[in-house]
C-alpha cells in the first residue's frame, strides 16, 4: 500500500467504527474509530499505514483528520449518541503543538457535538515519546471536556507513576497479554484495579475473542468491552441489537456462576469453623501445641502447615508442618511475629469482633513458593488459629480458586 496513493485519493479512505460495550446497561456506549481504503478491488484496513515508521506523521495526520470529520459529520446526520474513540500517536499530537485537532473540535461542537463525546486513545508507548510535552497538551486537552485513555495497558509497569500524573479517564486492557501469559496477566490486573481506584479510571477490555475472555474481562471490573466476539467493526454504527451475543445474558450467566462458586466457598468456611469449635472445650493456653496436634487429624486433607498466634501477632506455638503423610513440629518458629504481614492486624480486629474465622486471597507462600489461602480462626479474644490450606487442594476445587 502506497501512502501516496492515501494521500493522493482521500475520497477512497472512509470510517469504520467499533462498537464499544458499556458491563453497566449492556448497550454500545461508543465506537472506536478505524479507516478503511479502497484498493480498486476491496476495502482494505489502514493499519498498516498508521503503523509504517516511514509513513511522515504529517500523512497520518491528514489521513485522521479526514476520517474524523467524515464521522463527526455522521454522528450529527443520524443524530447518533454516544462516545467517539479517536486513536492518536504522541508525534501526530505534537504536530502543530495540537491545535489543528483541538481548532477541528471546536468547529464540530458549534455544530452541536459536544468535545465531552471525544476520547483520545494514546497508546502506553507513547510514553516513551516526550512525556512531558504529550503530557502536558493532554491535561490541556481535559479542560475542554476530552476524555482520555490509555491503549495496550500493562506493557510496561515502569510507567505507573506517569499513569499516575496523566489520571486518564479509561484504562485499555489488551486481553491478549492473557491469552499468552495468564498468570502474569492476574498479577498485572490485580495492580491495575488499584491504581484505577485510586486515579478514578475505568477498565476497557479489548480484542475479546471469545466467551472466556468476555468472562474475565467481567470478573476483573470491566466496565467496557470491545472485541470481534462482541461485534467487528462496520461502515454502519451499529447497536447493541446488533450485537454478535446477548451480553445481559451472558452476565447473568456469570452472575449465577460467581454466585454458586461463592456459596460453595462459604460453604468450606463454615464446615472448617464447625471442625475448630468442635475442640475449644480442649483448648488451654499453656498446652497450645497439645491442641494443635489434635487440629491437624481433622484437616489431614486440606492443610500442610499451623500454627497460633497471640493478639499482637507473636507465635505461641510450634509450627505444624506435614511432610508427606506426617505432621513435624517445628520448635524454633516458636516466638515468631507476623503483625508485619499486609492486614494481619486488621483481620484479627475482625475476627475478635465478630467471633468468626477469614479466609485470605489466594497469595505465594514465602517458604514453598506455591499459591496458598490461609483459614483463620479466633480461639478467644486474645489467641488466633492459622491453617494454611495447601495449593493442590486449592486447585482441585475451583471455589477456592476465585
Amino acid at each position: 500500500m502506497d501512502p501516496l496513493d492515501i494521500i493522493g485519493n482521500l475520497h477512497n479512505v472512509k470510517p469504520v467504527y467499533q462498537p464499544i460495550v458499556s458491563a453497566i446497561r449492556h448497550n454500545v456506549v461508543g465506537y472506536e474509530l478505524l479507516g478503511r481504503y479502497f484498493n480498486g478491488e476491496e476495502w482494505v484496513s489502514l493499519s498498516t499505514f498508521f503503523h509504517d515508521d516511514d509513513v511522515p506523521d504529517e500523512f497520518k495526520v491528514d489521513v485522521d483528520q479526514h476520517l474524523l470529520e467524515l464521522a463527526i459529520q455522521e454522528f450529527i446526520e443520524t443524530e447518533k449518541e454516544g462516545y467517539l474513540c479517536i486513536n492518536r500517536s504522541a508525534p501526530q499530537l505534537m504536530v502543530n503543538d495540537g491545535e489543528d485537532l483541538l481548532q477541528t473540535l471546536l468547529q464540530y461542537e458549534e455544530k452541536g457535538f459536544s468535545m465531552k463525546r471525544i476520547v483520545i486513545e494514546v497508546t502506553e508507548h507513547d510514553f516513551d515519546e516526550e512525556f512531558e510535552r504529550l503530557s502536558h497538551l493532554l491535561l490541556y486537552y481535559k479542560t475542554y471536556g476530552i476524555q482520555i485513555a490509555v491503549d495496550r495497558i500493562g506493557a510496561k509497569s515502569s510507567n505507573i507513576e506517569r499513569l499516575r500524573q496523566l489520571e486518564p479517564h479509561i484504562l485499555k486492557i489488551d486481553t491478549r497479554i492473557f491469552r499468552n501469559n495468564s498468570d502474569g496477566f492476574q498479577d498485572v490486573i490485580r495492580s491495575l484495579s488499584i491504581l484505577a481506584r485510586r486515579i478514578g479510571a475505568a477498565f476497557l477490555f479489548e480484542y475479546i475473542e471469545d466467551d472466556y475472555q468476555l468472562y474475565y474481562a467481567w470478573k476483573h471490573g470491566g466496565r467496557y468491552y470491545q472485541g470481534y466476539y462482541l461485534a467487528r467493526p462496520n461502515f454502519e454504527l451499529a447497536d447493541e441489537e446488533t450485537l454478535a451475543v446477548d451480553l445481559g445474558g451472558k452476565v447473568n450467566d456469570y452472575i449465577s456462576r460467581e454466585k454458586r462458586l461463592i456459596e460453595q466457598r462459604l460453604a468450606y468456611l463454615i464446615n472448617w469453623e464447625n471442625r475448630v469449635k468442635e475442640l475449644l472445650p480442649q483448648w488451654d493456653a499453656k498446652k497450645v501445641d497439645s491442641f494443635i496436634d489434635d487440629i491437624t487429624k481433622r484437616f489431614e486433607e486440606e492443610s500442610f502447615r499451623m500454627y497460633v498466634c497471640d493478639g499482637n501477632g507473636q507465635q505461641v506455638s510450634s509450627n505444624f508442618r506435614k511432610r508427606e503423610a506426617d505432621w513435624e513440629k517445628e520448635e524454633d518458629k516458636k516466638g515468631s511475629n507476623w503483625a508485619f504481614r499486609p492486614y494481619f492486624l486488621e483481620n484479627m480486629m475482625q475476627m475478635k469482633t465478630w467471633s468468626r474465622g477469614i479466609l485470605s486471597d489466594i497469595y505465594s507462600d514465602i517458604e514453598t513458593r506455591e499459591m496458598i489461602r490461609t483459614f483463620s480462626f479466633p480461639v478467644n479474644d486474645h489467641y488466633f488459629l492459622f491453617i494454611d490450606i495447601r495449593y493442590s487442594f486449592i486447585y482441585e476445587n475451583e471455589s477456592l480458586l476465585i
